[in-house]
């Protein structure tokens, strides 16, 4: 007799251990996702009425346990389980996206420094139908790293549009788009791509005035080096790149120049105008101490002529000349 309630017992753990086995293998692993906000709510259900269960932060892992229409049935690495409004997660590969960003960014120089003028999505890639990573505020700073003309989604034509044009499409439209590093008010490491015109460049006074009356629009600025004022302030000079005409432009800038402070004059004045060049950031600086007005150089890839091409440019004194070609300004 007990010989027979020891074999059924064991027949009893094997079938259940088999069982086991079988369900956990056919259910695999849980999807990963992650709070794609700055505050996620979990809450208790997808009906109307509802309660907040718990709140996640922008990056943390979530594991998904179901999902029903636009809801996400989720667990917290804590323990606890809710429901998730899908467009406030960031999947498995829209994450790794946001961080081989952040690496990369960590190796790219600030071409300029803004922030964001209205409220702004972030996203993994150039163009409106990438993946977003965040939601930004306005007023949220910015550095600018690398700029890249995309093209518009267009709508499809209506019916005999193109036959009224004779077969020939529309003029394909683009904008800019900007791969920057974000400064969050919370302090999260965050990168990402953003339409250009949601973002007010913070040029310093009096750039913009100068760039207006030329009919300039900024691209980027940067410090050559600083003039000494019979004041005694250091008043900074300044390289400027910018274009004229619209966004979406196929050089990052097309127009260059070269600010310096007259003491004389207590004002800035131009030094250097070259207005020839389809250049492409990064702008490379060398340059000695800032508070000394010695000489300085800059360099760009210059694209006039389809085959890249490297230019460099020397500034002394007020005086700005590009190596080797004998070009100058007074």
């Amino acid at each position: 007799m007990i010989r027979k309630l020891s074999l059924g017992f064991a027949l009893i753990l094997v079938v259940s251990v088999g069982v086991y086995v079988h369900f956990h293998r056919a259910r695999g692993p849980f999807e990963a996702v992650y709070a794609g906000d700055r505050q996620v709510t979990l809450w208790s259900t997808t009906a109307a009425v509802r309660e907040p269960l718990t709140t996640v932060s922008f990056g943390d892992r979530l594991e998904v346990l179901g999902r029903f229409h636009g809801e996400v049935k989720v667990r917290t690495l804590t323990g606890v389980t809710g429901w998730v409004d899908q467009r406030e997660l960031l999947t498995a590969d829209v994450w790794q996206g946001a961080k081989n960003l952040e690496a990369r960014v960590e190796t790219l120089p600030v071409e300029a420094r803004g922030h964001t003028r209205v409220l702004s999505n972030l996203h993994v890639e150039p163009g409106r139908e990438s993946p977003r990573i965040r939601q930004l505020t306005k007023a949220v700073s910015l550095d600018l790293c690398e700029r890249q003309a995309v093209e518009v989604p267009a709508a499809a034509p209506a019916a005999g549009e193109e036959e009224e044009s004779g077969g020939v499409p529309a003029e394909t439209k683009k904008e800019d788009w900007w791969l920057v590093r974000v400064h969050t008010p919370d302090q999260t490491a965050l990168s990402g791509w953003i339409l250009g015109r949601f973002i007010e460049l913070d040029v310093p006074s009096p750039l913009p005035d100068y760039a207006s009356s030329a009919g300039m629009r900024i691209t980027a600025w940067f410090e050559l080096n600083r003039a000494m004022d019979p004041s005694g302030t250091a008043k900074p000079q300044y390289l400027v790149v910018g274009t004229r005409g619209p966004e979406g432009q196929p050089c990052d800038f097309t127009l260059i120049r070269v600010f310096t402070w007259s003491a004389k004059r207590q004002r800035y004045e131009t030094a250097f105008v070259e207005s020839d060049v389809c250049g492409k950031l990064p702008v490379k600086l060398k340059r000695e101490a800032l508070s000394k007005a010695a000489d300085t150089t800059f360099t760009f890839e210059d694209l006039s002529h389809r085959v890249p091409e490297e230019r460099t440019y020397r500034m002394h004194q007020t005086i700005v000349r590009r190596v080797g070609e004998g070009k100058g300004a007074r």
